[in-house]
């Protein structure tokens, strides 16, 4: 009997000898599906702020610290990577952007490196040659205040048509201000939407003219439907099926842009109820490759009536959420949209537009709180930011019982002395885009001067020394969804002439990396599972070439994405 006991324990030793060996000499804990070591890695937690290596499993993070202890997680199955001193960093959030637009804008024509209003008349003709007769050329980009020489002739800057017109005689042309918040339309199309002397401005929008009353062929805010609803009808004119599979093209372009820039999660901007509808199929397809937190964007009417039937918290193990509004009351600097307390130093006639009635904002900001909603309304003027303010603080007011709600202004970009230290105290986040106030920073003394400028001209600094939060991202496709450009343009504020647009307002880098990480994963009330890499937090990583904390400004621009990891899964590898 004892030699049989003998036995079983030295084969019991033996077997326990092999797993040890198979295992390079050392006890298993849990076995991961993916190990990250010999890496330098920013965790964005403060308790434990730097470490050596990840250890992933089941799209969670298991682990966060040195190389030895992920070593007692690595199996015959463990994927691992030796980053060799490679920077990681939890995954960027993009916290403000348009979705659609982004895979749209890689199917049209892409204006933002024009250089000049000839550059662009070029363009245009170069997509009129293989085009069909009456086939809409659809363009985003162009900004007038960015062209050299300016255009000749111009009004307020802006070119006009007759050039374009020219070398577009058979199709009709639409182009869209940088911004988004301005067209340019091409004689065909005006001509196509009856557009004459005597057509009024609409609401909240401008026709630009000459000097003798003729459309020039730019239609600002709200004027631009005047244009964009006949392009809407020849989409129209699609069958169902042809128009849902455009939108899902779309979709895969921008999942696929995201993953190359390392965005693993992204707030989109404002998207219709039905096209909300889409992103849900698509997710319960397992086709979104990155975390979607989709703003509403739609009519009073529809907003009260299907509100509540579309509230979605984590869902397709959170890679949809929508539990937020998106409105606006104002336009963009650049097409003197913007609505500002004083008029425009370039344009003293003029202040602004306010393109939605504060009454109809005031009324579906109850809705929102009344429905347990945020909402996100953009405002870019310094009055288009005290009246938001204004509405929010009217509503808490109204609901003290509400609280936590995260409520944001998106840009923030425009915003009076008086009113810096009202987000702080309003509990209002500033949703703002580092990377506008570097390529905005051209024109902004052009039309507001040097003392406004100074005074609350994307003022990141007063904003967090006043306690307020700021989230980052870039608008795209108004900017490139590069979050590496958006994080340079934080830490140094320099424009592409050198030049340092008060450089007192800079992030550091600890701030702009926070802006992309911990602060967009606040905005969208998911602080606890994303955004920072500790163990239990989805592993929703990216890395980097050069350590993004500790280089040359210069490096920063050269960075390159080498892996974005989502869910656990490598997602995009250079």
């Amino acid at each position: 009997m004892k030699s049989n006991n003998f036995l079983k324990s030295i084969f019991m030793i033996i077997a326990v000898l092999i797993l040890f060996q198979s295992c390079g000499g050392r006890e298993v804990k849990d076995a991961a599906d993916l190990v990250l070591t010999n890496a330098v890695v920013a965790t964005m937690d403060e308790l434990n702020p730097d470490a050596e290596a990840v250890v992933i499993k089941d799209g969670k993070i298991l682990f966060v610290g040195s190389v030895d202890g992920a070593e007692s997680y690595i199996g015959d199955s463990t994927d691992v990577i030796d980053l060799e001193g490679k920077f990681v960093m939890p995954g960027f959030v993009e916290s403000h952007a348009h979705f659609l637009a982004l895979g749209k804008s890689k199917q049209i024509l892409d204006l933002r490196e024009t250089k000049n209003w000839d550059e662009v008349i070029a363009v245009v003709a170069k997509a009129c040659e293989s085009a069909r007769p009456g086939e809409w050329i659809v363009g985003r980009g162009w900004h007038q205040e960015k062209f050299d020489p300016a255009p000749n002739p111009n009004v307020y800057g802006y070119p006009v048509h007759y050039e374009l017109s020219k070398a577009s005689r058979s199709n009709p042309v639409m182009l869209s201000h940088a911004s988004g918040h301005a067209i340019f339309a091409n004689e065909f199309a005006m001509n196509l939407a009856g557009i004459s002397k005597l057509t009024m401005n609409p609401d909240g929008g401008t026709i630009v003219r000459d000097s003798v009353g003729n459309a020039i062929g730019v239609f600002e805010e709200n004027a631009e439907n005047l244009i964009a609803k006949f392009y809407e009808d020849y989409l129209n004119n699609r069958n169902a099926e042809e128009i849902k599979q455009d939108y899902i093209i779309q979709i895969k372009l921008a999942l696929e842009e995201c993953l190359r820039k390392g965005i693993t999660s992204f707030h989109d901007a404002g998207e219709t109820f039905e096209l909300i509808d889409l992103f849900k199929q698509q997710a319960d397809s397992n086709k979104l490759s990155i975390r979607l937190n989709v703003m509403i964007n739609d009519t009073y009417d529809k907003i009260e009536e299907k509100l509540n039937d579309y509230k979605l918290i984590g869902y397709a193990n959170n890679f949809l959420t929508v539990r937020s509004i998106k409105q606006f009351i104002d336009g963009a600097l650049g097409s003197r949209g913007a609505w500002m307390l004083e008029p425009y130093s370039d344009l003293p006639t003029h202040a602004g537009s306010n393109v939605t009635p504060i009454e109809t904002l005031a009324k579906i900001s109850e809705l929102a709180i009344a429905n347990g909603f945020q909402m996100r309304i953009h405002a870019i003027g310094d009055r288009g930011n005290r009246e938001v303010l204004n509405i929010y603080e009217s509503v808490f007011k109204k609901n003290p019982d509400k609280k936590d709600l995260r409520w944001c202004i998106e840009h923030a970009q425009h915003i009076s002395a008086l009113d810096i230290p009202r987000f702080s105290e309003l509990g209002v986040i500033a949703a703002m885009q580092s990377v506008h106030c570097t390529s905005d920073a051209v024109f902004v003394h052009e039309r507001i001067g040097s003392s406004r400028a100074e005074e609350g001209a994307y003022v990141w600094k007063k904003l967090l020394n006043s306690g307020a939060v700021i989230s980052n991202g870039t608008d795209a496709p108004v900017e490139d969804v590069d979050p590496i450009k958006c994080f340079y343009s934080a830490v140094t504020r320099k424009l592409a002439d050198g030049s340092v647009f008060y450089p007192e307002q800079k992030m550091t880098r600890l701030e702009a990396l926070k802006s992309y990480t911990t602060n967009g994963a606040f905005v969208s009330f998911e602080e606890n599972i994303k955004g920072m890499l500790q163990t239990g937090m989805l592993a929703d990583i990216v890395v980097l070439s050069n350590n993004l904390l500790t280089c040359s400004d210069e490096e920063i621009l050269n960075t390159k994405v080498l892996y974005t990891i989502v869910d656990g899964r490598i997602s995009y590898k250079q």
